[in-house]
């Protein structure tokens, strides 16, 4: 979510809206067309959580610790963070200590805000320990891809870097022509909303279109992001487009800063005002069966006055200001 101050809508820029469920715990059932593979017989769980924002939230390494509590108490085959997680300084060390105490598989998204301060990506990476801004790897007969949404903006595009580059982009396309595997992608910035996501979008829609046109199967089944802050999901040419929640917050800007713990907490972190925090951490864990690929539900509340009782405008539907992750269900047809 960008620090502008102001609360921004899409203008009806997404595609094909599927009305959300008001309540977490209600699924959504979307199916899968062609999918012409046989998942091995054990299920694929992978524990997922967005936009903690060590640098803004005074408690975001509980937050961190809370997911990571669930996480070790599972069975999972890997555990990955989608992006704005924490900048690397020393004072940020005891956050990432709790990220790696995950004996298991972990991965990261590289977000916007990863970099501030002056930061390189270079540098995050070595902090995180990283490999590479983007990358792909295997698990159980499934291809995961993890972009980097954050190359530099060409002109005319302006403010923060939200560019999916050419360079990036071969490495992509030669990425998915290598594998036969079902792919789902992760992202920082969405890759199907133009307001605030992957400004190039369309062009990375393309990439995954034409990959699934040239397999003459629906290789790419999903892509998964944060960054908006937001719970969505929707659909455009065959793919599925999940926006998963923030651990911490929602951004709403200057006009309705309100201090939410206290005068010492926002003496400290001066960011906070400018959100509406959730009282406790939001995360899913992502179930991947022969049959269908599941989200688990969560939801929290507000702290302090919600965007009703502020008098905030009516969020659009296809961005709703909700605490919660919604049990989302993709059907997958054999």
């Amino acid at each position: 979510m960008d620090t502008t101050g102001k609360v921004t809508k899409d203008h009806k820029s997404r595609r094909n809206f599927i009305k959300l469920s008001a309540m977490a715990g209600t699924a959504m059932i979307l199916p899968l067309e062609a999918f012409p593979f046989s998942l091995k017989s054990e299920a694929l769980e992978i524990g997922l959580i967005a936009d903690v924002h060590q640098d803004i939230m005074h408690d975001a390494e509980a937050r961190l610790q809370a997911f990571m509590d669930e996480a070790n108490q599972r069975k999972l085959d890997f555990i990955l963070q989608l992006g704005d997680f924490c900048i690397p300084r020393d004072q940020n060390k005891n956050f990432m200590s709790i990220w790696n105490s995950y004996s298991g598989s972990k991965y990261h998204v590289l977000g916007n805000h990863d970099t501030d301060l002056g930061f390189t990506k270079e540098q995050t990476r070595t902090f995180w320990d990283m490999p590479s801004n983007y990358y792909s790897f295997d698990k159980k007969g499934i291809h995961f891809v993890v972009l980097d949404g954050n190359d530099p903006n060409p002109k005319p595009w302006e403010g923060y870097n939200r560019y999916i580059g050419e360079e990036q982009q071969r490495w992509l396309k030669e990425d998915l022509e290598k594998t036969d595997k079902p792919t789902i992608i992760f992202s920082h910035q969405t890759l199907e909303l133009e307001d605030g996501g992957v400004a190039n979008l369309k062009e990375i829609q393309k990439i995954l279109e034409e990959a699934n046109t040239s397999a003459g199967y629906q290789k790419v089944l999903c892509c998964l992001s944060g960054h908006h802050h937001t719970d969505f999901m929707t659909k455009i040419n065959g793919i599925y487009y999940v926006q998963v929640n923030s651990a911490s917050y929602r951004w709403v800007g200057g006009d309705y800063q309100t201090i939410r713990y206290s005068k010492e907490i926002d003496a400290q972190h001066k960011w906070i005002k400018y959100t509406i925090p959730y009282k406790e951490s939001l995360f899913t864990f992502m179930k991947i069966e022969k049959d269908k690929i599941t989200l688990e539900p969560r939801k929290t509340e507000f702290v302090g006055p919600g965007p009703k009782e502020m008098g905030m405008p009516e969020p659009d539907p296809h961005d709703p200001i909700v605490p919660t992750i919604t049990g989302f269900k993709m059907k997958l047809k054999s």
